[in-house]
């Protein structure tokens, strides 16, 4: 297993991580997994044994059951893993039961370390922007429970662009907490966290980890174009992330992935995850199962390289169209673009000669 920085942090994380949103099976968790105390158990420890040091959870997962779970597997070997949790969502009928508020941070920061069964947490993330409590009271939440040694390092997900830099912008002028990472969504099967987040991540030092690798199963190579659903699948359930919006270029990568992962006698699966350990700025790819053969799976990943013809291949068919001011960028001021600006648009010089400057 490797082992990378989690952006300019001195925190060093495993190239995968082991998600628990499949822990508990509550409510509308369901349709993701329902793993329970033994069968997780055992999830754990094969990710531990094959060097995963990082395990990922949120309070709103099954209700915290997830962390409740997980607080029950590493009971007696805390020291052996990482735990990152989030928090931001509803989890109570009052009306700060929810949000980035000072009040809500931290009784959710104190709910987690119980149902954790720790003293501390060592990835504290807010789960989603806030727009209606001030960053500024984010962060001196952040600060209040980093000071008091509850939680080591503070992160956000699924925030855009301009809403990290705000908040990092912040955290400068300010002398806050930092965030030294964001989690995000990101795969072959969507890649507009390219536009801004993954720029902005590079920029920042920001370390990248990425939810969802397999698209909701879409790129386990399960699906494909004129057959039937799997039985069981989580596609016909209610579960609606991620959203397709062209199917046929989503038929398309799949046809490419599983062309790669037979060629190599791997799972496509395997492929998907190799892409976007390549990716630019990912620390980590957060991977979760509903089997151990799954998992193990998946797992392998972390040995598979992709030669640089295989990466073109996965690139071009999964590519998204470079919108302004990207194309204008691409075209005007290509002599002097940053490594942030060329993780997105670097691959496009290979397209051809320049167009015209409009």
């Amino acid at each position: 297993m490797e082992y990378r920085q989690l952006g300019r942090s001195g925190l060093r994380v495993s190239a995968l991580t082991l998600g628990t949103m499949t822990f508990g099976g509550l409510g509308k968790f369901r349709d993701v997994g329902d793993t329970e105390v033994t069968d997780a158990k055992r999830q754990v420890d094969i990710a531990l044994d094959a060097g995963v040091n990082l395990i990922d959870t949120a309070d709103v997962y099954s209700d915290g059951r997830s962390e409740e779970i997980v607080g029950e597997v590493m009971k007696g070997r805390r020291d052996r893993a990482l735990i990152a949790t989030k928090a931001r969502f509803t989890m109570g009928e009052g009306p700060n039961d929810a949000g980035l508020s000072r009040h809500h941070l931290i009784e959710a920061c104190h709910a987690s370390l119980r149902r954790l069964q720790t003293d501390h947490i060592d990835l504290y993330q807010v789960h989603q922007w806030d727009g209606q409590t001030p960053i500024e009271e984010t962060l001196g939440a952040l600060e209040h429970l980093v000071s008091s040694g509850k939680v080591r390092y503070v992160g956000c997900s699924n925030f855009a662009g301009w809403q990290v830099m705000k908040a990092l912008g912040i955290a400068d002028r300010t002398g806050l907490p930092r965030f030294v990472s964001q989690q995000v969504y990101l795969s072959l099967q969507e890649r507009s966290a390219e536009y801004d987040i993954v720029p902005s991540a590079l920029d920042q030092g920001l370390g990248l980890l990425i939810w969802s690798p397999l698209a909701g199963g879409f790129l386990s190579g399960k699906y494909r174009r004129g057959r039937p659903v799997p039985e069981g699948a989580r596609q016909t359930t209610t579960w609606g992330e991620p959203p397709i919006y062209d199917e046929d270029k989503l038929y398309e990568t799949i046809e490419v992935l599983v062309e790669i992962a037979e060629a190599r006698a791997v799972s496509p699966a395997q492929v998907a995850l190799a892409w976007l350990l390549a990716h630019p700025g990912v620390s980590t790819v957060i991977i979760g199962a509903r089997t151990d053969e799954q998992l193990v799976d998946n797992l392998a990943a972390a040995n598979l390289q992709l030669s640089a013809d295989e990466q073109e291949r996965l690139e071009r068919v999964s590519r998204m169209p470079l919108i302004y001011p990207y194309w204008h960028q691409r075209n005007a001021a290509n002599d002097r673009l940053s490594a942030a600006d060329l993780s997105l648009i670097g691959p496009y010089f290979s397209d051809g000669p320049d167009q015209a400057q409009p």
